[in-house]
Protein backbone atom coordinates (compact mmCIF):
# COMPACT_ATOMS: atom_id res chain seq x y z
CA UNK A 1 0.00 0.00 0.00
CA UNK A 2 1.28 3.73 -0.91
CA UNK A 3 2.00 5.92 1.92
CA UNK A 4 2.09 9.24 -0.08
CA UNK A 5 0.14 12.21 1.21
CA UNK A 6 -2.46 13.07 -1.30
CA UNK A 7 -3.42 16.66 -2.68
CA UNK A 8 -6.86 17.78 -2.98
CA UNK A 9 -8.49 17.01 -6.40
CA UNK A 10 -10.90 18.72 -8.49
CA UNK A 11 -13.85 17.74 -7.27
CA UNK A 12 -16.04 18.91 -9.96
CA UNK A 13 -19.89 19.56 -9.68
CA UNK A 14 -21.02 15.92 -9.05
CA UNK A 15 -20.58 15.81 -5.70
CA UNK A 16 -22.66 19.38 -5.21
CA UNK A 17 -25.25 17.51 -7.31
CA UNK A 18 -25.76 14.75 -5.38
CA UNK A 19 -27.10 17.21 -2.64
CA UNK A 20 -30.20 17.28 -4.69
CA UNK A 21 -30.34 13.36 -4.41
CA UNK A 22 -29.92 13.11 -0.59
CA UNK A 23 -32.99 11.37 1.25
CA UNK A 24 -32.10 12.64 4.69
CA UNK A 25 -29.71 14.25 6.53
CA UNK A 26 -26.02 12.41 7.27
CA UNK A 27 -26.61 9.57 9.77
CA UNK A 28 -23.77 9.13 12.46
CA UNK A 29 -22.48 5.52 12.75
CA UNK A 30 -20.70 3.61 15.44
CA UNK A 31 -18.81 1.17 14.16
CA UNK A 32 -18.65 -2.14 15.82
CA UNK A 33 -14.42 -2.74 17.10
CA UNK A 34 -13.43 0.57 16.07
CA UNK A 35 -13.09 1.89 20.39
CA UNK A 36 -10.49 -0.72 20.09
CA UNK A 37 -8.09 1.17 17.68
CA UNK A 38 -9.03 4.21 18.88
CA UNK A 39 -7.38 3.22 22.59
CA UNK A 40 -4.63 1.28 21.14
CA UNK A 41 -3.43 3.73 18.48
CA UNK A 42 -4.75 7.22 20.01
CA UNK A 43 -6.86 7.44 17.04
CA UNK A 44 -10.38 8.93 16.23
CA UNK A 45 -13.27 8.01 14.04
CA UNK A 46 -15.79 9.60 11.99
CA UNK A 47 -18.61 7.61 10.44
CA UNK A 48 -21.85 8.91 8.37
CA UNK A 49 -24.05 7.59 6.60
CA UNK A 50 -25.93 9.08 3.75
CA UNK A 51 -28.80 7.58 1.26
CA UNK A 52 -29.29 8.53 -2.17
CA UNK A 53 -32.08 8.06 -4.40
CA UNK A 54 -30.47 8.34 -7.86
CA UNK A 55 -32.43 8.66 -11.15
CA UNK A 56 -31.95 5.13 -11.49
CA UNK A 57 -31.84 3.70 -8.18
CA UNK A 58 -30.88 4.00 -4.36
CA UNK A 59 -27.31 4.57 -2.99
CA UNK A 60 -26.08 4.07 0.30
CA UNK A 61 -23.02 5.45 0.98
CA UNK A 62 -20.79 5.35 3.97
CA UNK A 63 -17.82 8.02 4.73
CA UNK A 64 -15.28 7.34 7.20
CA UNK A 65 -12.33 9.14 8.37
CA UNK A 66 -9.63 8.07 10.60
CA UNK A 67 -7.98 10.30 12.16
CA UNK A 68 -4.27 8.60 12.98
CA UNK A 69 -0.64 10.28 15.04
CA UNK A 70 1.52 10.74 12.21
CA UNK A 71 4.43 9.00 13.28
CA UNK A 72 2.21 5.69 13.14
CA UNK A 73 3.91 2.83 11.61
CA UNK A 74 3.27 1.58 8.17
CA UNK A 75 2.07 -2.27 9.60
CA UNK A 76 0.00 -0.01 12.29
CA UNK A 77 -1.60 1.44 9.29
CA UNK A 78 -2.62 -1.53 7.34
CA UNK A 79 -3.96 -3.74 10.52
CA UNK A 80 -5.97 -0.02 11.71
CA UNK A 81 -7.15 -0.01 7.98
CA UNK A 82 -8.52 -3.47 7.57
CA UNK A 83 -10.21 -3.59 11.30
CA UNK A 84 -11.85 -0.46 9.74
CA UNK A 85 -12.58 -2.38 6.76
CA UNK A 86 -14.18 -4.99 8.09
CA UNK A 87 -16.01 -3.52 11.37
CA UNK A 88 -17.77 -1.23 7.66
CA UNK A 89 -18.40 -4.60 5.98
CA UNK A 90 -20.45 -6.18 9.49
CA UNK A 91 -22.62 -2.29 9.88
CA UNK A 92 -23.48 -3.03 6.16
CA UNK A 93 -24.73 -6.86 6.55
CA UNK A 94 -26.38 -5.17 9.48
CA UNK A 95 -27.67 -2.93 7.84
CA UNK A 96 -28.92 -4.83 4.51
CA UNK A 97 -30.86 -7.55 7.10
CA UNK A 98 -32.91 -4.95 8.58
CA UNK A 99 -33.99 -3.46 5.09
CA UNK A 100 -37.26 -4.71 4.31
CA UNK A 101 -36.83 -3.61 0.43
CA UNK A 102 -34.33 -5.46 -0.49
CA UNK A 103 -35.55 -6.06 -4.24
CA UNK A 104 -35.10 -2.70 -4.85
CA UNK A 105 -31.72 -1.99 -7.15
CA UNK A 106 -29.21 -0.21 -5.04
CA UNK A 107 -25.78 -0.07 -4.82
CA UNK A 108 -23.55 -0.11 -1.41
CA UNK A 109 -20.23 2.33 -1.58
CA UNK A 110 -18.17 3.30 1.42
CA UNK A 111 -15.38 6.38 1.28
CA UNK A 112 -12.33 5.21 3.44
CA UNK A 113 -10.26 8.71 4.46
CA UNK A 114 -7.15 8.08 6.34
CA UNK A 115 -5.36 11.60 8.09
CA UNK A 116 -2.30 11.67 9.48
CA UNK A 117 -2.46 14.56 12.20
CA UNK A 118 1.22 15.57 13.24
CA UNK A 119 2.75 18.11 16.27
CA UNK A 120 0.16 16.55 18.84
CA UNK A 121 -0.53 13.58 20.63
CA UNK A 122 -4.26 14.60 21.11
CA UNK A 123 -7.02 14.73 19.10
CA UNK A 124 -9.58 16.53 19.54
CA UNK A 125 -13.58 17.97 18.01
CA UNK A 126 -15.55 20.52 17.34
CA UNK A 127 -19.33 21.02 17.92
CA UNK A 128 -19.47 19.39 14.07
CA UNK A 129 -17.91 16.09 14.74
CA UNK A 130 -14.92 17.48 12.49
CA UNK A 131 -10.85 17.11 13.75
CA UNK A 132 -10.15 20.60 15.27
CA UNK A 133 -6.95 21.79 13.69
CA UNK A 134 -4.44 24.15 15.47
CA UNK A 135 -1.34 25.54 14.92
CA UNK A 136 0.27 22.85 15.54
CA UNK A 137 -1.71 19.91 14.32
CA UNK A 138 -1.71 19.54 10.41
CA UNK A 139 -3.51 17.22 8.82
CA UNK A 140 -2.27 15.27 5.51
CA UNK A 141 -4.46 13.01 3.84
CA UNK A 142 -2.89 9.60 3.15
CA UNK A 143 -3.31 8.09 -0.18
CA UNK A 144 -4.03 4.45 -0.60
CA UNK A 145 -6.70 2.60 -2.64
CA UNK A 146 -8.45 -0.52 -2.66
CA UNK A 147 -8.75 -3.65 -5.31
CA UNK A 148 -9.81 -7.26 -6.00
CA UNK A 149 -6.61 -8.43 -4.66
CA UNK A 150 -7.10 -6.38 -1.03
CA UNK A 151 -10.63 -8.24 -0.74
CA UNK A 152 -9.72 -11.83 -1.78
CA UNK A 153 -5.95 -12.39 -0.20
CA UNK A 154 -6.51 -9.60 2.78
CA UNK A 155 -9.89 -9.64 3.77
CA UNK A 156 -10.65 -13.15 1.82
CA UNK A 157 -14.27 -11.60 0.91
CA UNK A 158 -15.90 -13.76 -1.65
CA UNK A 159 -16.65 -11.72 -4.04
CA UNK A 160 -18.05 -13.93 -6.47
CA UNK A 161 -21.48 -14.50 -4.25
CA UNK A 162 -24.88 -13.19 -5.48
CA UNK A 163 -25.49 -10.71 -3.09
CA UNK A 164 -25.01 -6.80 -3.15
CA UNK A 165 -21.11 -6.10 -2.32
CA UNK A 166 -20.18 -3.04 -0.46
CA UNK A 167 -17.82 -1.36 -2.80
CA UNK A 168 -14.81 0.40 -1.03
CA UNK A 169 -12.80 3.79 -2.40
CA UNK A 170 -10.27 5.29 -0.85
CA UNK A 171 -11.07 9.42 -0.60
CA UNK A 172 -8.55 10.32 -3.00
CA UNK A 173 -10.56 7.33 -5.49
CA UNK A 174 -13.72 8.60 -4.89
CA UNK A 175 -13.25 12.02 -5.48
CA UNK A 176 -11.69 11.07 -8.69
CA UNK A 177 -14.00 9.08 -9.78
CA UNK A 178 -16.66 11.70 -9.59
CA UNK A 179 -14.62 14.37 -11.46
CA UNK A 180 -14.52 11.96 -14.09
CA UNK A 181 -17.66 10.40 -14.04
CA UNK A 182 -19.41 14.37 -14.05
CA UNK A 183 -23.22 13.18 -13.53
CA UNK A 184 -25.24 10.93 -11.44
CA UNK A 185 -26.48 8.82 -14.04
CA UNK A 186 -22.91 7.97 -14.84
CA UNK A 187 -21.52 7.50 -11.38
CA UNK A 188 -24.46 4.69 -11.39
CA UNK A 189 -23.56 3.21 -14.10
CA UNK A 190 -20.17 3.31 -12.91
CA UNK A 191 -20.43 1.36 -10.05
CA UNK A 192 -22.42 -1.09 -11.63
CA UNK A 193 -19.36 -1.58 -14.32
CA UNK A 194 -16.85 -1.56 -11.40
CA UNK A 195 -18.74 -4.42 -9.46
CA UNK A 196 -18.73 -6.19 -12.33
CA UNK A 197 -14.97 -5.68 -12.87
CA UNK A 198 -14.79 -6.98 -9.30
CA UNK A 199 -16.32 -10.16 -9.09
CA UNK A 200 -15.50 -10.83 -12.39
CA UNK A 201 -11.70 -10.80 -11.66
CA UNK A 202 -12.80 -12.64 -8.55
CA UNK A 203 -14.86 -15.73 -10.26
CA UNK A 204 -11.99 -15.93 -13.15
CA UNK A 205 -9.14 -16.07 -10.25
CA UNK A 206 -7.42 -13.36 -11.63
CA UNK A 207 -6.41 -11.31 -8.29
CA UNK A 208 -5.16 -7.88 -10.01
CA UNK A 209 -7.06 -5.08 -10.74
CA UNK A 210 -6.08 -1.55 -12.33
CA UNK A 211 -6.33 1.64 -10.88
CA UNK A 212 -9.53 2.95 -10.63
CA UNK A 213 -8.52 6.02 -12.80
CA UNK A 214 -7.49 3.28 -15.41
CA UNK A 215 -11.08 1.64 -14.75
CA UNK A 216 -13.09 4.95 -15.13
CA UNK A 217 -11.38 6.03 -18.14
CA UNK A 218 -12.00 2.74 -19.52
CA UNK A 219 -15.56 3.07 -19.15
CA UNK A 220 -16.07 6.30 -20.12
CA UNK A 221 -14.57 5.52 -23.67
CA UNK A 222 -16.45 2.73 -24.22
CA UNK A 223 -19.42 2.84 -26.89
CA UNK A 224 -21.55 1.48 -24.44
CA UNK A 225 -21.49 4.56 -22.68
CA UNK A 226 -24.73 6.02 -25.19
CA UNK A 227 -26.72 2.12 -25.17
CA UNK A 228 -29.25 4.23 -23.01
CA UNK A 229 -29.93 7.14 -25.55
CA UNK A 230 -29.34 5.13 -28.60
CA UNK A 231 -32.79 3.62 -26.59
CA UNK A 232 -34.00 7.12 -26.25
CA UNK A 233 -33.90 7.58 -29.63
CA UNK A 234 -34.97 4.73 -30.86
CA UNK A 235 -38.42 4.91 -29.02
CA UNK A 236 -38.33 8.84 -29.66
CA UNK A 237 -38.71 7.63 -33.75
CA UNK A 238 -41.30 4.73 -32.51
CA UNK A 239 -42.89 7.11 -31.36
CA UNK A 240 -42.81 9.61 -34.19
CA UNK A 241 -41.52 12.29 -32.21
CA UNK A 242 -38.41 12.34 -34.77
CA UNK A 243 -38.07 10.88 -38.34
CA UNK A 244 -34.49 9.62 -38.35
CA UNK A 245 -31.84 8.67 -35.66
CA UNK A 246 -29.87 11.46 -34.27
CA UNK A 247 -26.95 12.52 -36.25
CA UNK A 248 -24.37 13.28 -33.61
CA UNK A 249 -25.54 10.23 -31.54
CA UNK A 250 -24.71 8.15 -34.48
CA UNK A 251 -21.37 9.89 -35.34
CA UNK A 252 -20.35 9.80 -31.04
CA UNK A 253 -21.17 5.94 -31.06
CA UNK A 254 -18.75 5.48 -34.51
CA UNK A 255 -16.46 7.14 -33.03
CA UNK A 256 -15.99 5.35 -29.91
CA UNK A 257 -16.32 2.19 -31.43
CA UNK A 258 -13.82 2.84 -34.05
CA UNK A 259 -11.54 4.58 -31.21
CA UNK A 260 -10.66 7.22 -33.93
CA UNK A 261 -9.07 10.35 -32.82
CA UNK A 262 -12.56 11.86 -33.52
CA UNK A 263 -13.45 9.95 -30.18
CA UNK A 264 -11.67 12.31 -27.64
CA UNK A 265 -12.71 15.42 -29.24
CA UNK A 266 -16.36 14.46 -28.49
CA UNK A 267 -15.39 13.84 -24.77
CA UNK A 268 -13.69 16.89 -24.22
CA UNK A 269 -17.15 18.32 -25.74
CA UNK A 270 -19.32 16.48 -23.25
CA UNK A 271 -17.32 17.20 -19.83
CA UNK A 272 -17.59 20.96 -20.68
CA UNK A 273 -21.23 20.81 -21.56
CA UNK A 274 -21.45 18.53 -18.31
CA UNK A 275 -19.95 21.26 -16.59
CA UNK A 276 -22.21 24.03 -18.32
CA UNK A 277 -25.60 22.81 -18.08
CA UNK A 278 -24.39 21.79 -14.62
CA UNK A 279 -23.83 25.78 -13.34
CA UNK A 280 -27.01 26.70 -15.51
CA UNK A 281 -28.87 24.41 -13.81
CA UNK A 282 -28.00 25.87 -10.26
CA UNK A 283 -28.75 29.19 -11.24
CA UNK A 284 -31.51 28.21 -13.10
CA UNK A 285 -33.40 26.48 -9.94
CA UNK A 286 -31.96 29.24 -7.80
CA UNK A 287 -33.97 31.97 -9.86
CA UNK A 288 -36.83 29.82 -10.28
CA UNK A 289 -37.10 29.21 -6.81
CA UNK A 290 -36.72 32.32 -5.70
CA UNK A 291 -39.14 33.88 -8.46
CA UNK A 292 -42.34 31.68 -7.30
CA UNK A 293 -41.57 31.80 -3.43
CA UNK A 294 -42.02 35.45 -4.22
CA UNK A 295 -44.98 34.93 -6.16
CA UNK A 296 -46.75 31.73 -3.58
CA UNK A 297 -46.43 29.76 -6.44
CA UNK A 298 -47.96 26.07 -6.08
CA UNK A 299 -45.47 24.65 -7.69
CA UNK A 300 -42.89 25.61 -5.06
CA UNK A 301 -44.72 23.07 -2.86
CA UNK A 302 -42.81 20.22 -4.37
CA UNK A 303 -39.42 20.57 -2.66
CA UNK A 304 -36.82 22.24 -5.32
CA UNK A 305 -34.48 19.47 -4.99
CA UNK A 306 -37.24 17.44 -7.09
CA UNK A 307 -37.35 19.88 -10.50
CA UNK A 308 -33.40 20.59 -9.54
CA UNK A 309 -33.39 16.67 -10.06
CA UNK A 310 -35.25 16.98 -13.62
CA UNK A 311 -32.16 19.51 -14.92
CA UNK A 312 -29.57 17.26 -13.44
CA UNK A 313 -31.08 13.75 -14.58
CA UNK A 314 -29.31 14.31 -17.70
CA UNK A 315 -26.08 12.07 -19.03
CA UNK A 316 -23.38 13.39 -20.79
CA UNK A 317 -24.51 12.65 -23.98
CA UNK A 318 -27.95 14.58 -23.38
CA UNK A 319 -26.39 17.34 -21.39
CA UNK A 320 -24.05 17.77 -24.83
CA UNK A 321 -27.16 18.11 -26.94
CA UNK A 322 -28.51 20.76 -24.75
CA UNK A 323 -25.68 23.07 -24.69
CA UNK A 324 -24.76 22.07 -28.18
CA UNK A 325 -28.74 23.59 -28.98
CA UNK A 326 -27.78 26.87 -26.75
CA UNK A 327 -24.60 27.52 -28.23
CA UNK A 328 -26.33 27.49 -31.90
CA UNK A 329 -28.06 30.56 -31.87
CA UNK A 330 -25.00 32.83 -32.54
CA UNK A 331 -24.80 30.65 -35.93
CA UNK A 332 -28.53 31.16 -36.65
CA UNK A 333 -29.66 33.36 -39.36
CA UNK A 334 -30.26 37.13 -38.68
CA UNK A 335 -34.06 36.69 -39.13
CA UNK A 336 -34.28 33.78 -37.00
CA UNK A 337 -32.49 36.07 -34.07
CA UNK A 338 -34.28 38.72 -34.59
CA UNK A 339 -37.52 37.13 -34.57
CA UNK A 340 -37.31 34.43 -32.24
CA UNK A 341 -37.98 30.62 -32.70
CA UNK A 342 -38.18 27.33 -30.94
CA UNK A 343 -36.72 24.50 -30.17
CA UNK A 344 -37.64 20.99 -29.43
CA UNK A 345 -35.00 19.29 -27.53
CA UNK A 346 -35.48 15.55 -25.90
CA UNK A 347 -33.60 13.74 -23.13
CA UNK A 348 -31.56 11.03 -24.13
CA UNK A 349 -31.56 10.31 -20.79
CA UNK A 350 -35.32 9.85 -20.04
CA UNK A 351 -37.76 8.79 -22.47
CA UNK A 352 -40.48 10.76 -21.01
CA UNK A 353 -38.88 14.57 -20.03
CA UNK A 354 -38.70 16.63 -22.91
CA UNK A 355 -37.24 20.23 -23.52
CA UNK A 356 -39.16 23.26 -25.42
CA UNK A 357 -36.38 26.13 -25.53
CA UNK A 358 -37.82 29.22 -26.76
CA UNK A 359 -35.02 32.06 -28.00
CA UNK A 360 -36.66 35.69 -27.30
CA UNK A 361 -36.86 37.52 -30.05
CA UNK A 362 -34.67 40.98 -30.21
CA UNK A 363 -37.41 43.22 -30.77
CA UNK A 364 -38.88 44.53 -27.31
CA UNK A 365 -41.79 45.08 -28.77
CA UNK A 366 -42.00 41.56 -31.11
CA UNK A 367 -44.37 38.81 -30.51
CA UNK A 368 -41.90 36.84 -29.59
CA UNK A 369 -39.84 39.26 -27.53
CA UNK A 370 -38.88 38.31 -23.74
CA UNK A 371 -41.85 40.19 -22.73
CA UNK A 372 -44.28 38.75 -24.71
CA UNK A 373 -43.14 35.42 -24.21
CA UNK A 374 -42.25 35.39 -20.46
CA UNK A 375 -45.74 35.63 -18.60
CA UNK A 376 -46.24 32.57 -21.51
CA UNK A 377 -43.75 29.64 -20.22
CA UNK A 378 -46.54 27.52 -18.12
CA UNK A 379 -49.24 27.28 -21.01
CA UNK A 380 -46.42 26.95 -23.86
CA UNK A 381 -45.27 23.36 -21.30
CA UNK A 382 -49.07 22.78 -21.32
CA UNK A 383 -49.78 22.95 -24.95
CA UNK A 384 -46.70 20.51 -25.89
CA UNK A 385 -47.90 18.72 -23.37
CA UNK A 386 -51.08 17.49 -25.01
CA UNK A 387 -48.79 17.56 -28.25
CA UNK A 388 -46.44 15.10 -27.86
CA UNK A 389 -48.41 11.59 -27.51
CA UNK A 390 -45.85 9.38 -25.78
CA UNK A 391 -47.33 7.14 -22.64
CA UNK A 392 -44.63 7.86 -20.77
CA UNK A 393 -44.27 11.23 -20.69
CA UNK A 394 -43.40 12.89 -17.46
CA UNK A 395 -42.49 16.31 -17.34
CA UNK A 396 -41.85 19.00 -20.16
CA UNK A 397 -39.11 21.49 -19.50
CA UNK A 398 -39.15 24.79 -21.28
CA UNK A 399 -36.47 27.38 -21.24
CA UNK A 400 -36.85 30.81 -22.03
CA UNK A 401 -33.30 32.17 -23.62
CA UNK A 402 -32.47 35.83 -23.71
CA UNK A 403 -29.02 35.54 -25.13
CA UNK A 404 -27.03 38.57 -24.46
CA UNK A 405 -23.55 39.99 -25.56
CA UNK A 406 -21.61 42.56 -23.66
CA UNK A 407 -18.04 43.91 -23.96
CA UNK A 408 -17.63 41.12 -26.84
CA UNK A 409 -19.33 38.21 -24.43
CA UNK A 410 -21.95 36.54 -24.81
CA UNK A 411 -24.46 35.64 -21.73
CA UNK A 412 -27.50 33.58 -21.28
CA UNK A 413 -30.11 34.93 -19.44
CA UNK A 414 -32.66 31.38 -18.84
CA UNK A 415 -36.43 31.95 -17.97
CA UNK A 416 -37.04 28.26 -15.82
CA UNK A 417 -40.76 26.26 -16.48
CA UNK A 418 -41.33 23.06 -15.20
CA UNK A 419 -44.51 21.06 -16.30
CA UNK A 420 -45.41 17.76 -14.67
CA UNK A 421 -47.28 15.64 -17.06
CA UNK A 422 -49.59 12.23 -15.65
CA UNK A 423 -48.75 9.48 -18.13
CA UNK A 424 -51.33 8.92 -21.14
CA UNK A 425 -53.04 5.81 -21.80
CA UNK A 426 -52.76 4.35 -25.10
CA UNK A 427 -56.27 5.15 -26.16
CA UNK A 428 -55.53 9.01 -25.22
CA UNK A 429 -52.24 7.92 -27.40
CA UNK A 430 -54.21 7.38 -30.29
CA UNK A 431 -56.93 10.12 -30.17
CA UNK A 432 -54.18 12.77 -29.39
CA UNK A 433 -52.15 11.33 -32.92
CA UNK A 434 -55.17 11.40 -34.83
CA UNK A 435 -56.20 15.18 -34.08
CA UNK A 436 -52.85 16.08 -34.82
CA UNK A 437 -53.11 14.71 -38.60
CA UNK A 438 -56.30 16.46 -38.44
CA UNK A 439 -55.02 19.55 -37.50
CA UNK A 440 -51.89 19.64 -39.55
CA UNK A 441 -53.66 18.82 -42.44
CA UNK A 442 -55.89 22.13 -42.03
CA UNK A 443 -52.74 24.01 -41.59
CA UNK A 444 -50.96 22.73 -44.43
CA UNK A 445 -53.70 23.71 -46.85
CA UNK A 446 -53.96 27.55 -44.70
CA UNK A 447 -50.17 27.25 -44.97
CA UNK A 448 -49.93 29.25 -41.60
CA UNK A 449 -46.95 27.60 -39.70
CA UNK A 450 -43.94 29.28 -41.37
CA UNK A 451 -41.06 26.54 -41.14
CA UNK A 452 -38.36 29.25 -40.56
CA UNK A 453 -39.86 30.26 -37.26
CA UNK A 454 -39.11 26.48 -35.53
CA UNK A 455 -35.78 24.79 -35.26
CA UNK A 456 -34.76 21.82 -33.77
CA UNK A 457 -32.75 20.11 -36.19
CA UNK A 458 -34.68 17.60 -37.22
CA UNK A 459 -36.71 16.89 -39.89
CA UNK A 460 -39.64 19.84 -41.45
CA UNK A 461 -42.68 16.78 -40.16
CA UNK A 462 -41.62 17.09 -36.83
CA UNK A 463 -40.77 20.52 -36.37
CA UNK A 464 -44.19 21.29 -37.49
CA UNK A 465 -46.63 18.61 -36.12
CA UNK A 466 -44.52 18.65 -32.63
CA UNK A 467 -43.96 22.63 -31.87
CA UNK A 468 -46.26 24.96 -31.14
CA UNK A 469 -45.39 28.64 -32.36
CA UNK A 470 -45.60 30.70 -29.26
CA UNK A 471 -46.96 33.29 -31.02
CA UNK A 472 -50.13 30.96 -31.88
CA UNK A 473 -53.18 30.14 -30.25
CA UNK A 474 -53.16 26.40 -29.77
CA UNK A 475 -56.72 25.03 -29.92
CA UNK A 476 -56.42 21.25 -30.90
CA UNK A 477 -58.23 19.47 -28.58
CA UNK A 478 -56.79 16.87 -26.47
CA UNK A 479 -56.60 15.24 -23.52
CA UNK A 480 -56.11 17.64 -19.72
CA UNK A 481 -53.50 17.17 -17.24
CA UNK A 482 -55.11 15.59 -14.26
CA UNK A 483 -54.98 18.18 -11.12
Amino acid sequence: MSHSITTMPDWGYLTTELVSYLQADAMAVTLAGMHTIEHEYNAQYIARHYQYQLPLGKLQLLELTLYLPYDTESADIEAVRMTAVKSALTWYRSLSSQDGDNTSVGYEAMIFDIQLVGGSSSLNQDDNGDSANNSNSALQRLKHNFGVRYFLEDLVVDMSESMQQLQVFSWDDWYSIAAAVRTPCELWRFLAYHLEQLQQSAVNHIPSFESEDALVERFLRSPDLFAPAIVVDNALIKNEVQDEPNSALVAITLAYKNQSSTAQMYHKHMIQAATIWSQLSMQMIDTYGKKHAANNDDQTAIPLAHWQQQLLDESLFSRHELIRTLYRHPKQSAALQKDGYVVHQHSYESLGRHYVLVFYGHESKGPNSKAAVQPKLAKIAQDVATRLPIIELHHVVVLGIDFITENNENFFDIDLWIQPVDAMTQRERQLTKQMQKLKQQELDKQNTLPASNVEDGKSAKAQKEKLPQVQMSLTIPARKDKQ
